[in-house]
């Protein structure tokens, strides 16, 4: 090969690099090294699975990817991300980064987490690691509010499955920081300002909660004190943000009950809250647009969240 040819060539390699370089979202990590809290050396590793989603399994360290709509289009509205996978792993493309997305398309900057699994090797206290990084989450993204282009009384939360469970307890738990302050970040406020939960786990008492969620998250025998204290549909209070929840009848994996009864205790304390049931659906079906029979939510959602900062 001609050596100009093989000039053009590696020009064009760099080139195509560059380009998908800018085209990555931005990912960090959430705590720096030796301030992780609730964090012992260990040899445990992180593993992709890689099929018809991104699935990640035994997260040791807990990340942020940032995507965010142009500035033309951005409405100041934020969210934080929670991906489901029974507190044993994330569908991170499926209820993560597909979620955000779609989210951008709406003017919204989204923030996926890629939190810490309760049995991590390098985690100490099982129950205490997925609400640390949620809580240091939204606090980064406040902290950043003018560099996102976004208004830190707009951040809100959204979960799946047991991602809703850490949603939950972001919307529920915001008066208990879980870990000591770190910096400046730790200045900033707990309190999601809205919460959306999709098919989530909301209770951790028998035969309503889903029970792989609560074995990886508590234990396989869990005291009734610490059941109850993530029993999220026991936190609720006049403070707890405005809510919209969604869930099928069929679902076979977490009870619809997880999100009635959260409705109901919302409901019982004044907080604003849109409850959507459907008849078919399952469980994990993402924005339901792959499953014959699931909900396609989109567009209720949006009209929830217009209202919700129009209104303000």
């Amino acid at each position: 090969m001609p050596l100009i040819m093989r000039k053009l060539i590696i020009c064009l390699i760099i080139l195509i690099s560059s380009v998908n370089l800018r085209a990555q979202s931005p990912t960090f990590p959430l705590w720096q090294k030796g301030n992780i809290p609730n964090f012992q050396n260990a040899l445990g590793k992180e593993d992709t699975e890689r099929r018809d989603i991104i699935f990640i399994q035994n997260v040791q360290e807990a990340t942020l990817e940032v995507f965010l709509p142009s500035e033309r289009n951005a409405n100041g509205m934020a969210i934080l991300i929670c991906p489901g996978g029974g507190y044993s792993g994330l569908a991170y493309d499926w209820e993560g980064t597909d979620i955000a997305k779609w989210f951008n398309s709406k003017g919204i900057a989204a923030f996926v987490l890629k939190y810490r699994m309760p049995q991590a090797e390098s985690v100490q206290v099982s129950y205490e690691a997925p609400i640390q990084d949620a809580q240091r989450a939204i606090r980064y993204i406040r902290h950043h509010a003018d560099s996102y282009n976004i208004d830190k009384n707009r951040v809100g939360v959204i979960g799946f499955s047991a991602g809703g469970h850490l949603a939950s307890t972001l919307g529920t738990h915001f008066k208990q920081a879980y870990y000591e302050g770190k910096d400046s970040i730790d200045e900033e406020k707990l309190r999601p300002d809205f919460m959306m939960l999709i098919y989530p786990v909301i209770s951790m008492q028998k035969n309503i909660t889903h029970n792989g969620s609560r074995n990886k998250l508590l234990g396989l025998n869990p005291s009734e004190t610490l059941m109850a204290q993530f029993s999220n549909e026991l936190r609720t209070t006049k403070e707890t943000p405005p809510t919209f929840l969604l869930h099928s009848g069929d679902d076979g994996a977490v009870p619809v009950e997880n999100s009635i009864r959260f409705y109901q205790a919302l409901l019982k304390n004044g907080v604003e809250a849109t409850l959507h049931l459907y008849p078919h659906g399952g469980h994990g079906y993402s924005m339901g647009l792959s499953r014959k029979g699931a909900p396609h939510w989109a567009s209720v959602a949006e009209e929830w969240l217009e209202e919700l900062y129009t209104s303000k």
